[in-house]
């Protein structure tokens, strides 16, 4: 059984941050993808941080998971102003760039959960022309509202009975987070909720440059390509993110 209290943390407005960097989560995950079976993994941001401050059993939920990995600059660049070092961005498309990467080696398989039909059938397209020895199990488009109980454990059963390593969640926060946390210990593979990943890799959005990401301005860049969607949530959870995490330090 993995120690969570090996897991080097930062608490954040009370979401215990990973304080890692990708190569450190990349040998984590080989070294004990075994024991990860059943748990999960949160990709935390900005806005993810400010609704745990805001909502306990959201913060539970954060706090419940393997790790939080700080996919938000802010949230690293907070965690080295408080003594690690070490803490460095990891976002969601970027470890699943490279699990994708080392999955022929490792012969891991992976399960879609989540987007739109379209998107998936895009996403499996893409993923086969960049990794052509990808495995992938299955994918799943959850309907527009929620699953009844024989729903939910006929789908339970079918991603077992993939033997996935990997279930990737894309159903976006925080509605991604609570379904990992319902189905803990159901499910037979790591749960990583990656939000906009599968749009990312289906290249329905695209990413910012590099030297944006650098700067911690890749939300500016998803601000430009999604205005009238994310103006209001960048603006409410930046301001409310610099006055409690940086001028208050909580």
């Amino acid at each position: 059984m993995i120690d969570k209290n090996s897991i080097p943390t930062c608490n954040i407005m009370g979401v215990n941050i990973a304080a890692i960097n990708m190569d450190w989560l990349i040998d984590f995950t080989v070294d004990n993808i075994d024991e990860l079976s059943g748990n999960y993994l949160c990709v935390s941001n900005v806005h993810t941080t400010v609704m745990s401050y805001e909502d306990k059993d959201y913060c539970d939920i954060q706090n419940g998971a393997i790790m939080a990995i700080p996919d938000g600059g802010p949230l690293s660049s907070v965690g080295r102003n408080r003594g690690f070092a070490d803490m460095s961005r990891t976002t969601g498309p970027d470890y699943m760039a490279e699990i994708f990467r080392i999955s022929e080696e490792y012969g891991y398989r992976h399960y879609f959960y989540g987007s739109t039909e379209e998107t998936l059938k895009k996403l499996e397209i893409k993923l086969k022309n960049k990794y052509p020895s990808i495995q992938i199990s299955g994918m799943y488009s959850p309907p527009f509202r929620k699953l009844s109980e024989e729903e939910d454990n006929a789908i339970v059963q079918v991603i077992n009975n993939s033997n996935a390593d990997f279930i990737w969640i894309g159903l976006g926060a925080p509605k991604q987070e609570i379904w990992m946390a319902n189905h803990k210990e159901k499910l037979n593979g790591f749960m990583v909720g990656v939000g906009a990943g599968f749009d990312y890799f289906a290249d329905n959005i695209k990413r910012a440059p590099v030297w944006m990401q650098k700067l911690n301005l890749e939300w500016f860049y998803r601000l430009m390509q999604e205005p009238k969607r994310l103006f209001k949530r960048y603006f409410v959870t930046n301001t409310k993110f610099i006055w409690h995490a940086i001028i208050n330090g909580k």
